[in-house]
């Protein structure tokens, strides 16, 4: 990506100065849509892991292995003789090479949401007329405060996704007997969905909430303050982004390792893979996918905001961005605070001697 943009610039330098008035502008113009066409290349390639992922996830919860005369019908349907053990050894490796796909792919979304996102940088910057000097204390507070916000939303969408899953499994441990090889009810299921979705829809409350106020907020006190916190943003989230993907889908990959290579599931090693991956699914498929959303809506809405607040009387523009910034600060605060895990009762659904049973186990 950067020798792209190097390529751009220098290009941009070669008599297009005759043409326009800002060629290097134009030039990253041109790198930004032509990696956008590779859109369809990188969703096919993104979109094989979540397919080897639910392949496998589908061949484990089937349990086809345990239904009786399942070998005699497949030979007798599809002619060859099933081996379930080497079918789920395929499949778990089969999604090793997913999520190094996923890791691939994701990067370069990343990508593309960044240099977009810089030319769009470049046109707030040429519309206002502004000059981003180092020595200017608004540059150096809108880098910072770009790179906060970027840690801010790691931590807020990681913290979403473990409440979620907290929840989540309070209710199954209560209301469902694992112990059991029966499959759960399909309405105790919807339950277990519908515990995640409110939990995704809170934590998306949040961040919404926060990106668009500090958005506005930052444009009405100060343009120099808002390109510099957009090419905070665009800087540290694509990083952010690409170590978080890279990240995620290494440890994923090691609890595959540890399972399919080595062959010590059940282990003291292998509980502490799966420790790893915990952490590892809302890096990869949370956080670093939705930096690229965050990178677009923030430029893009902050471009059409800094019309806005340009044309708007200073004292009004100062008072509304005051208001916003203390409204962006008190999602913050729920984002974390109003998002902890705090041990609550949940009824149980299970009898008592099932419930004895378990404590004893």
């Amino acid at each position: 990506m950067v020798g792209l943009i190097l390529v751009a610039y220098l290009t941009s330098k070669e008599g297009l100065a005759d043409f326009m008035v800002y060629p290097s502008v134009f030039a990253l113009g041109l790198v930004a849509f032509g990696m956008l066409g590779m859109g369809p290349v990188t969703i096919a390639v993104d979109s094989y892991g979540p397919v080897t992922d639910n392949a496998q996830s589908v061949f484990e919860l089937s349990q086809i292995e345990t239904i009786s005369g399942i070998k005699d019908e497949v030979r007798k349907d599809f002619g060859f003789d099933p081996n379930f053990i080497r079918g789920k050894h395929l499949l778990e490796t089969n999604d090793s090479a997913g999520n190094t796909f996923k890791a691939t792919a994701k990067p370069v979304l990343i990508g593309t949401a960044v240099i977009g996102a810089t030319t769009m940088i470049f046109s707030i910057i040429l519309l206002l007329k502004l000059q981003l000097d180092l020595l200017d204390p608004k540059v150096l507070m809108g880098l910072i405060m770009g790179g906060a916000v970027i840690y801010w939303f790691t931590g807020a969408s990681i913290q979403a996704v473990t409440t979620g899953a907290h929840r989540a499994v309070e209710f199954i441990k209560a209301n469902i007997d694992l112990d059991k090889m029966e499959r759960a009810s399909t309405e105790k299921s919807k339950e277990v969905v519908e515990i995640c979705t409110r939990y995704a829809q809170n934590g998306m409350i949040n961040i919404l909430g926060v990106i668009f106020s500090f958005t506005l907020a930052f444009t009405c006190l100060d343009p120099t303050f808002f390109a510099s916190y957009l090419v905070a943003i665009a800087a540290f989230g694509l990083f952010q982004a690409m170590f978080m993907a890279n990240a995620g889908g290494a440890w994923d990959n090691a609890k595959k390792v540890v399972e399919v290579d080595l062959k010590e599931k059940g282990t003291a090693l292998h509980a502490a893979t799966v420790v790893g991956d915990t952490v590892g699914d809302p890096f990869k498929d949370t956080s670093s996918v939705a930096m690229n959303p965050i990178i677009k809506f923030t430029t893009l809405f902050g471009l059409l905001a800094a019309e806005i607040a340009v044309a708007s009387e200073p004292a009004t523009s100062r008072t509304i961005g005051i208001v916003l910034f203390i409204v962006g600060c008190f999602f913050v605060y729920r984002s974390f605070y109003g998002m902890r895990i705090s041990h609550g009762n949940i009824q149980s659904n299970l009898t008592e001697e099932e419930n004895k049973r378990r404590i004893a186990s």
